[in-house]
């Protein structure tokens, strides 16, 4: 698989195996994923991995919250207002994913069940948590996002599916209990891993992308 094919073929797992993945998989990602740039080879990440015992209990925390109606927060503030062609697009994403499980807009139920699932990490059997000092810029946020797809295309070229998702991170308290990660780091975002259930009509939805020519201005060719 090339960098092209990962690109392409990687997608949003929402629906994964019971089936651990090896800490000699694990390994080979990471050890591939930090190979990402950084200003100045700072390399700002830290990477906080959950799995066995420590992840389902983590996980039946933060649904147990979830059901009890607790609100959520991310430590990174998400935005409370996007631009309209951005809203329009997370609207249009969002009515093509409850079509394509044939859910009805007013369907109230499969609607709580699609956020239980989501508290439940879709069911992965790893959940990777990127973190950094508190002290830094969103310089240094720019460059765990390129941690972030370097650790999805690595797991794409091994079969193993991935999620990074705002929904793993809404209890950070938790979470920081659970892993230890020290008051001076920030818990920006999870990224759960697995082995999808390839039958499953949660991951046979695809989000469709802008067309390159409005995305993307050329000038001087």
């Amino acid at each position: 698989m090339n960098v092209s094919e990962a690109l392409a073929s990687r997608y949003t797992c929402r629906d994964y195996q019971a089936k651990p993945v090896a800490r000699e998989t694990l390994n080979a990602i990471f050890a591939a994923a930090t190979r990402a740039p950084s200003w100045a080879n700072t390399q700002p990440w830290e990477i906080y991995v959950a799995g066995g015992d420590t992840l389902e209990g983590l996980r039946q925390a933060c649904l147990q919250n979830f059901l009890n109606g607790v609100s959520g927060s991310s430590e990174l503030a998400r935005p409370d207002k996007w631009p309209a062609a951005m809203q329009e697009r997370m609207h249009s994403l969002g009515a093509a994913r409850f079509e394509s499980l044939g859910i009805e807009r007013g369907d109230e139920e499969a609607r709580k069940a699609m956020s239980e699932n989501n508290n439940r990490f879709f069911g992965a059997p790893a959940v990777a948590y990127i973190c950094m000092d508190r002290s830094l810029t969103p310089w240094s946020i720019f460059d765990l996002g390129m941690l972030a797809q370097s650790i999805m295309l690595a797991a794409e070229e091994l079969g193993v599916a991935t999620s990074i998702a705002y929904n793993l991170v809404i209890y950070p308290d938790l979470i920081r209990e659970a892993l230890e990660i020290p008051a001076g780091q920030i818990i920006l975002i999870g990224i759960a891993l697995g082995y999808a259930k390839t039958e499953s009509v949660q991951n046979r939805f695809r989000s469709p992308r802008r067309p390159l020519e409005e995305a993307v201005s050329f000038h001087g060719f």
